[in-house]
């Protein structure tokens, strides 16, 4: 095989890392929402400055994480789409690897994200208002170093599963 034809064979193979990605998000939102703001009810997407202590003030936090919901439902969505194109690609690579680095890198950037924007900037909520409040800052770095071990771990898992990915293109089809 040429090496033109190889190049563009390999271009056609790639496995989707924005699908993961999106995956990732996607569920780094739906475990927070499912199980901080319901199960454990650590906290409402808007619970600091409003805080559950009225019917108008829950009623308001229930909408947020609806709408905060509906956003990671989106995440999913798209990820879902971006992979049924792909993988109706011819011979799509399919590697674990890449698939559970790109989720842990949406995941960790999911935690990122909104523990800096919501926990740390807008201080919209913490981690865990159940605690007393001189503790909210140690969960919410908690959140934070969470979010980090997963990025890096993702992103390890991304270099090794694109060198997978790499060294199955050079090898003669």
């Amino acid at each position: 095989m040429r090496a033109a034809d190889r190049a563009a064979h390999t271009r056609e193979r790639v496995f989707p890392l924005s699908a993961g990605i999106l995956f990732g998000l996607g569920l780094g939102g739906f475990f927070d929402g499912i199980v901080l703001h319901q199960i454990l009810q650590w906290h409402h997407m808007l619970s600091s400055w409003y805080p559950i202590d009225t019917i108008p003030n829950l009623e308001l936090n229930t909408r947020w994480d609806g709408l905060f919901h509906s956003a990671t439902y989106v995440f999913v969505v798209l990820g879902l789409f971006i992979l049924w194109r792909a993988a109706h690609r011819t011979h799509l690579y399919w590697s674990s690897k890449l698939l559970a680095g790109s989720l842990l890198i949406g995941w960790g950037l999911f935690n990122l994200v909104e523990g800096l924007i919501d926990h740390e900037i807008l201080g919209v909520h913490h981690v865990n208002e159940r605690a007393p409040p001189e503790q909210w800052l140690y969960w919410d770095i908690g959140f934070l170093l969470w979010g980090g071990a997963m990025l890096a771990a993702g992103l390890g898992l991304v270099v090794v599963g694109k060198g997978e990915e790499a060294s199955l293109a050079r090898s003669p089809a």
